[in-house]
């Protein structure tokens, strides 16, 4: 039903053995590694649970439960007051990330309203371009994608800890676009110059930090294709969906298959196939859920993003909200433009739309059981994990 990620402790035993390597070739930080798990396998039915605590609560819970906020504060108070509405997960952006590792674990843990129903608690650490925590240089994609397959799981399993570490449940890290022209926006953040390429290092990367926290895979589905910058416009291309299906398909085909927890869907229009943003689209929530298989967590990316194109089509963030939710996704993501009062609009927003039958009540708790299992997993999983402390750099 919903993919698991795997607390194996084999699968733990190499993702071990791959922090040794990380440490051992990364020489700014010889003692920091990436986790070592042993753990029971998955929690068993975290989807029927999900699915019966979904159905007792009122449309606006269901509502806010599929919202992930974010506010620029490192005020753990009011954090906590923010999350109190009942949002299903909370994004840490640069302004949320205080001067020490002490002080944002109590961030994190101020996040979490009720143990027994974590948020997901994200964050873009892709390392390289795109880092938010400090002590990521571990290898990133300028130059993972020059180098052995290995070296990307090595560096994802170390990522993966250093994320754990701070109480981070979800990373927003893995980009399976694919482009081999260095003009292009997603370049430098690109595991690979091609499909193959970028599919086994996406794939690496998926495997090492699904034993430790919830993987992404973004943006479905892909930049590659489609010139330009989604942080102010809506980047499109005639791409057709055959030739999607032999390049710009093949590394989001390796995440799914290696159990990526979330896809993350990019504002791009692939007019060959819908004229829509991909984020906004019924067809390619289709795509990605009876071609491609994909059953996990179907995010947007930043919604404050539609309204920076500028296109008065996509200027009310509420309105976008519900057009993705209807469309196929689980859980809607708000940053750009984000004050304290966003998420509780886009939950008031969502809940109209459910009562006026615009979004299927169906629909709704389809996307809040998804998202809910996935918390419940956080819960119940008994993976451990450690910074290797003892690890040495190389000669």
């Amino acid at each position: 039903m919903f993919r698991r990620r795997a607390w194996a402790v084999a699968a733990a035993m190499v993702v071990g053995l791959s922090a040794l390597n990380v440490s051992a070739t990364a020489s700014a930080h010889p003692t920091e590694g990436a986790p070592a798990t042993t753990a029971d396998a998955d929690p068993p039915g975290s989807h029927g649970r999900a699915e019966a605590l979904v159905a007792e609560m009122t449309t606006a819970e269901q509502a806010a439960s599929i919202v992930m906020g974010h506010i620029p504060t490192t005020d753990a108070s009011a954090l906590s007051t923010y999350m109190a509405q009942g949002l299903g997960g909370f994004i840490l952006m640069g302004a949320n990330i205080p001067a020490t590792d002490g002080e944002l674990v109590a961030l994190t843990t101020a996040l979490t309203v009720d143990p027994e129903f974590p948020p997901l608690i994200a964050i873009d650490q892709e390392g390289g371009i795109v880092s938010r925590l400090p002590g990521d240089d571990y290898a990133s994609s300028t130059t993972l994608k020059t180098l052995p397959v290995a070296d990307t799981s090595a560096a994802f399993s170390a990522r993966a800890a250093l994320v754990a570490k701070m109480g981070i449940g979800v990373d927003f890290g893995t980009v399976a676009d694919v482009t081999a022209d260095p003009a292009s926006f997603i370049y430098g953040r690109a595991l690979g110059t091609d499909p193959t390429s970028s599919a086994d290092r996406v794939e690496a990367a998926t495997i090492a930090q699904e034993q430790v926290v919830a993987s992404t895979l973004k943006h479905f589905p892909g930049h590659g294709a489609a010139p330009g910058d989604s942080h102010h416009a809506i980047p499109t291309t005639g791409e057709t969906l055959e030739e999607w299906r032999a390049n710009d398909a093949v590394p989001f085909v390796a995440g799914i298959d290696a159990g990526a927890s979330l896809l993350m869907f990019g504002h791009l229009a692939y007019t060959a196939v819908d004229s829509a943003p991909a984020s906004l689209s019924a067809r390619w929530h289709e795509i990605a859920r009876e071609e491609l298989g994909f059953d996990g967590v179907i995010v947007t990316d930043d919604l404050g993003m539609l309204q920076s194109s500028g296109l008065p089509e996509y200027s009310d963030p509420v309105v976008n909200a519900v057009t993705a939710v209807v469309a196929g996704s689980d859980l809607v993501l708000m940053i750009a433009g984000s004050t304290a009062d966003t998420a509780s609009e886009i939950v008031a927003g969502i809940t109209a739309a459910v009562d006026a039958g615009t979004l299927p009540a169906e629909r709704l708790a389809d996307a809040a059981t998804r998202v809910l299992s996935l918390r419940l997993q956080s819960t119940a999983s008994s993976a451990r994990w450690s910074l290797c402390a003892e690890c040495e750099p190389a000669g």
